[in-house]
Order: structure tokens, then sequence, then C-alpha cells
């Protein structure tokens, strides 16, 4: 994610509504499995090709539910434990705007392929790498991850640029009121066009999110930026889900002695209804797998809608 300056927001909308390269496979016992149906086939994970990142590497996956026909009920990405090791530093000479005024990319991307050639609406996911983390300072200026699970094509990813003459026009194109998610808005100066990103969109936040509530008039509420959960859209449309993690917040899941903590699934926002069937999430999830050794960050929940 690549924010404007948050320090003059305006909330331009508040949603309304509630709240294939090579594969690889692995069977795993389906989670709170009752007497009747202990016969039942388990989940399985299908991996992805693998991409190097850092040391080691990183692959997306799918779980599909053997039980429900397999459909899938989980897509993320998992990175080894040597991934989250050797990789590149801040670039001294990066600033955080570029002279048109667009956020400098300090950033390392990798993008990885869906096995089975997606679920949908989600057509591939966008790793990203950010050393120095990104503006605005003292909000998102740390070390993290972004995990783009984009519902638009690579070529329609690479087409946001500012070269394009309708540039502004596609990302002022917000997505209507009944398919946004309630407590998200975007975030500009006030009566600033929609901020949008090359090879991103526009972005939009949930103004709970801890790590705002200092801009919001209520430091109270604050807390340090760890994970939060963004949407991001293009010509009206959503185009991409985002959990934002720090690496320090990933890495602390190998050590945490509680469960919960250790297997994190976190609630977000969805919107009343969706313009594109297909397999959406509820929550997502931060793990560790002692057994795999690796770290991973999920959409998780998925449930059919259309």
């Amino acid at each position: 994610m690549r924010t404007t300056n948050l320090l003059h927001v305006t909330l331009l909308a508040v949603g309304a509504g509630a709240s294939a390269g090579c594969s690889t496979s692995e069977a795993r016992p389906a989670a709170a499995a009752s007497a009747a149906d202990e016969h039942a086939a388990p989940t399985r994970r299908s991996y992805g090709e693998a991409v190097a990142v850092g040391e080691g590497r990183a692959r997306a996956y799918v779980v599909y539910d053997q039980k429900n026909g397999g459909a899938p009920i989980e897509l993320g990405v998992a990175l080894d434990e040597r991934a989250m090791s050797g990789l590149p530093a801040p670039n001294p000479h990066a600033a955080m705007k570029t002279a048109d005024g667009h956020e400098h990319l300090d950033s390392h991307v990798y993008l990885l392929a869906i096995p089975g050639g997606g679920v949908e609406p989600f057509r591939f996911v966008e790793l990203d790498w950010n050393p120095g983390g990104h503006e605005p300072p003292g909000v998102y200026d740390t070390p993290h991850f972004d995990f783009h699970f984009w519902t638009a094509s690579r070529a329609e990813r690479e087409a946001i640029v500012p070269s394009d003459p309708h540039y502004q026009r596609k990302a002022d194109m917000l997505p209507a009121d009944g398919l946004r998610p309630a407590s998200y808005a975007v975030a500009a100066p006030p009566g600033a066009p929609a901020p949008g990103v090359p090879l991103m969109g526009v972005h939009w936040t949930d103004v709970r999110s801890p790590e705002l509530q200092k801009v919001f008039g209520k430091p109270e509420a604050y807390r340090p930026f760890t994970t939060t959960f963004l949407y991001g859209s293009w010509e009206g449309r959503w185009t991409f889900l985002e959990p934002m993690i720090t690496r320090a917040y990933i890495l602390g899941k190998k050590t945490a002695t509680d469960p919960a903590l250790r297997d994190e699934v976190l609630p977000i926002s969805t919107p009343a209804r969706v313009a594109a069937a297909g397999y959406y999430p509820s929550a997502y999830r931060i793990t560790w797998d002692e057994a795999s050794r690796e770290y991973r960050v999920a959409l998780t929940n998925l449930t059919r809608r259309d």
C-alpha cells in the first residue's frame, strides 16, 4: 500500500452494509470433525510455483474442503522460514515521494501464481516487501509486507500507470455504495481527487484501524501499526484485498505460546453484496506452521457469494 498524507483526511466515502504454474498438494485433517464424519475426506492444500524471497521462497496456496466438493476455503501466501532472512535493506536514497507527487516505491515486488489458475474472483497474488515502510511518517514507515490478492488480471494491473490520459478519471470511479465494506473510506486531502498509486490503484482504509486513531483525534485509542486490512479499487470496481503486516509481527507467530495468537484469525468488514460471483473471505489469517516450517498469511473462511 502507498497512502496519501493522512494528516488532512477527508472521508470521501464510508461504505454501508454488513460487516498457474507447477503446484504441489498435501492432505490435512479437516478441523472440528465429528464422530459422524470421521471418515470424511480431509482438507487438501495445494501450492503454486515457488518464487525466491530473501534466503528462502514464497508460494501461493489454496486449501480445499474435500467434504464440500473440493470448495476452496482459504487462499494464502506461505513464506518459508528462510524467506524472512536476507531481505533487501532500505534504500538510503529513496524518498517518500517522487517529483510528480507519487510515492517512491522502495518496494520489492514478487508475483505469485495461484495453483489451479486461480480461485474466483482472485487471479494472482502480489507480495511486496517494504524494507523502510512508506508514508505517512509515524504510521506505516515500519518494515512490512503487503499481500495483494488481485481480482484484476496482471495486464490490468500493469495498465495502472500515470501516463494513461484517463488515469485520474479511473481513480475517481469508486465502487457503488452497496458494494463498499462498512467503515472503509478513501483518504485524501480535503477536496482532492482520489489518490491513485501506480500499478495498484486507490486504497481504502478501515477508519477504525488503531494505527490511524491519532490522525482522527483519538490518541487514547492509538496503537502502533502491526497488522491492518485494506481494499483496492480501480475504474469503479474492487481490484484487490490486502493484508498489510509488519515483519516483526509475522515473526512473532513462531514464538507465541497462546495458540490463538500463533494461529491468529482476524475478522474483516465485508460488503453487503458483490459485483462478481466467487469465493470471498470473512477473515484473514496470520500463522506459523511448525510441521512445514513456514509462515502463512491468508484470506480465510472463504464462502461462495453470487
